[in-house]
């Protein structure tokens, strides 16, 4: 089964970022490796990002035929996606493990999201 987990950044979490050292920063990133690499071991990892600032995003609308655009992120809140691992495991509770090993969750906000599975529907 197919789990997306979305880890997101708010002004807390970036605080907790902000305040490591450089060699602190470097523990967390190498957790980030090692997560991709037992989960790679295990055949349960998709893909894996980190995403850029929201106030590089692009929101896209289209009506009527017409498609427009404007700067920042979509909604103005204080938890912004951060970044993200699409997972093929065996169940949510496998999936929220996986959570537990994210260098960031102790100081953010994760959420897992079962994929739909719309093949019958194609």
């Amino acid at each position: 089964m197919k789990f997306l987990i979305l880890i997101y950044g708010n002004p807390a979490s970036r605080e907790v970022w902000g305040r490591m050292t450089e060699e602190q920063q470097k523990e967390a990133m190498a957790g980030y490796t090692e997560l991709e690499d037992a989960l790679r071991a295990s055949g349960e990892f998709i893909v894996s990002d980190s995403l850029a600032d929201p106030a590089q995003t692009k929101q896209v609308l289209v009506r009527d035929g017409s498609t427009m655009t404007t700067d920042g992120p979509f909604a103005e809140v204080k938890e912004q996606l951060a970044g993200f691992y699409l997972v093929d495991c065996a169940s949510m509770e496998r999936a929220t493990e996986i959570v537990a090993l994210i260098p960031e969750a102790p100081f953010s906000i994760v959420e897992v999201r079962p994929i739909q599975d719309l093949s019958a529907l194609r």
